[in-house]
């Protein structure tokens, strides 16, 4: 193994381009690029102040493995279009990537595209360290259309054939006003930095194994392990991602198979994940839920995946397709643990007619949910619920409560536990999406979803003050988070009624002043007028939590066999 070393300047040359050592590529087993805009800022940040980012992992090959290029315009769909970049397999030279993605493709954003149509820029006038977010070179990701001095495309300074002296004069110029001297050192400086760090020779190291010269050292197995190896040991994969690499070392259709089933079940405005259908496949061959990188190693798995995937795929498709026709989930935000539907795969899995038969599905979801049963490490608990399937080869409501108390898990909930949803609670939309009926949860733009407001709004709140008993003034807030947060202070907007122009921090009288009694008795608002004012705050939530209680008492009762009609997803 060589360790070979770049400036950074020549590096991002390599990336997608054959002519430099065959270029640098990305290999299948790859995971999407998954840093934000701020993480590449901060990448940056740390390398003008000359922090090691690392040691890079590459391999050289002239294997017909698939692969996909660097992304330069980058933008969010792509973390999901992957196949949009793959190049077509060769036995030419070429160096993929194993470990480094991320800085590496950050680093390509950065120098030499865009992220979501922006380009990074610098402060030039920065350099400080600022708290509290240790930040010191400020670097942001901006419209060039709309930029203005001290922001300075970043780009140009790296790239520019102009000695220092020119560029440091070209900055200086474009400010468009005298500067100081100071001022001016700075830009001087800090240009002088940016060269030096960027053209230095040992910028940036690379660790090469090469299967070229040495054609029977790394087999691709051995490349998948190596990988593995170096991935596992920090934060930059998950364990779905190590599992995938190896699925995909053998199956060259598993990428493109996943993209498109996870395109199809989130049509619906849910968010399955590639983490979930591979858990779910897992289960639905016995293999237990427990993720174990041995269990892909095992002889057989990985076949049995790619031989079954289309019934797997059905399978997993009228579960989702069950949960957002027929039941009270309608999005994403209503489900907040998806581990809840596994077992409910495998019993359409392996026993298609007792699913077609199914009964008390709906409560076994809200029940669990609203409990959070599935929190924390829930993989013993699905293999106990699909043993008991396997078992009685039904669903059966009794049956699957009676597991999840034997597993030490309540199901019980209890007034506190209800009234400690409120606001930003991961339960919320899920109890919303049992309040309103008629409200449309999948729009066809992310920023048309159902909003969660305050009807006394935050601010408002906050501007109430009581005395403080130290000092007696009036410089206490009257109504702390938990008050303004609270369930009985939130209620369900669509975005146009919540948006410029709308309720935002209205306060009730005005708002409910010309709303009628259908509008009062969807949202559960007393019809009092007078508990709409700031001072009657504490009434209206008396008066507002007695009226929620009774619409949802069938939940604060103890878990029965039979679904109450309140679950009658009909009903408006």
């Amino acid at each position: 193994m060589k360790t070979q070393k770049l400036s950074l300047r020549k590096i991002v040359s390599y990336l997608n381009n054959p002519d430099e050592d065959g270029g640098f590529w990305l290999p299948n087993i790859q995971r999407p690029f998954v840093w934000s805009e701020d993480q590449i800022c901060r990448l940056f940040d740390s390398i003008l102040r000359q922090y090691p980012i690392s040691t890079l992992l590459i391999w050289k090959t002239k294997m017909k493995v698939r692969r996909r290029k660097f992304i330069d315009y980058f933008k969010e769909e792509h973390r999901r279009h992957l196949g949009d970049f793959k190049v077509p397999d060769d036995d030419k030279k070429k160096c993929l990537v194993l470990d480094g993605q991320q800085r590496l493709q950050s680093l390509f954003i950065g120098l030499r595209g865009s992220y979501d149509g922006k380009e990074l820029y610098l402060d030039i006038l920065s350099g400080e360290l600022a708290a509290p977010d240790d930040v010191k070179f400020k670097f942001r990701f901006l419209d060039p259309q709309s930029v203005v001095f001290p922001q300075i495309r970043f780009k140009d300074i790296v790239f520019s054939e102009d000695k220092p002296r020119i560029i440091a004069d070209g900055i200086v110029a474009q400010a468009g006003h005298a500067l100081s001297t100071p001022e001016v050192d700075k830009i001087k400086d800090h240009v002088d930095l940016i060269r030096e760090t960027f053209f230095n020779e040992s910028g940036i190291s690379y660790q090469e194994l090469d299967s070229i010269e040495q054609a029977t050292l790394y087999k691709e197995d051995d490349v998948v392990e190596i990988f593995i190896r170096a991935n596992s040991g920090g934060t930059q994969l998950g364990k779905s991602d190590l599992l995938f690499s190896l699925l995909t070392s053998s199956w060259d259709e598993a990428d493109d198979k996943m993209e498109i089933l996870l395109d199809e079940l989130n049509m619906q405005g849910f968010a399955f994940t590639r983490d979930f259908i591979l858990k779910t496949c897992l289960t639905l061959l016995d293999q237990g839920a427990r993720y174990e990188v041995e269990k892909f190693r095992k002889k057989g798995v990985r076949e049995d995946i790619e031989k079954n995937w289309d019934e797997l795929v059905v399978a997993t498709k009228e579960v989702a397709d069950f949960v957002h026709g027929s039941t009270f989930i309608r999005s994403d935000k209503a489900l907040p643990s998806y581990l809840v539907l596994i077992p409910l795969v495998y019993l359409r899995y392996h026993f298609p007619s007792a699913w077609s038969t199914k009964q008390n599905v709906e409560l076994f979801l809200l029940r669990s949910l609203l409990a959070g049963v599935f929190g924390g490490n829930p993989d013993q608990l699905i293999n106990n619920l699909v043993n008991k399937m396997k078992e009685i080869e039904k669903f059966e409501l009794n049956e699957m409560f009676g597991v999840i108390r034997t597993a030490g898990r309540s199901l019980e909930l209890t007034e506190d536990r209800f009234w400690a949803i409120g606001y930003g609670d991961v339960n919320i939309h899920l109890l919303f999406n049992l309040w309103y009926r008629d409200f449309h949860y999948t729009p066809a733009f992310s920023g048309n979803l159902p909003q969660i407001d305050h009807i006394f709004p935050q601010s408002v709140l906050k501007s109430v003050k009581i005395p403080n008993p130290n000092t007696g003034k009036m410089n206490i807030m009257k109504y702390r988070e938990g008050d303004r947060n609270q369930l009985a202070n939130c209620m369900l907007l669509t975005a146009e009624e919540n948006g410029a122009g709308g309720k935002s921090d209205t306060p009730p009288d005005e708002w409910f002043k010309d709303k009628g009694s259908e509008y009062l008795d969807r949202h559960i608002i007393p019809t009092d007028p007078a508990l709409w004012k700031l001072d009657r705050f504490e009434d209206f939530i008396k008066e507002r939590k007695k009226l929620i209680k009774t619409k949802f008492s069938y939940l604060l009762s103890a878990p029965v066999a039979a679904a109450p009609d309140q679950l009658n997803t009909k009903q408006p």
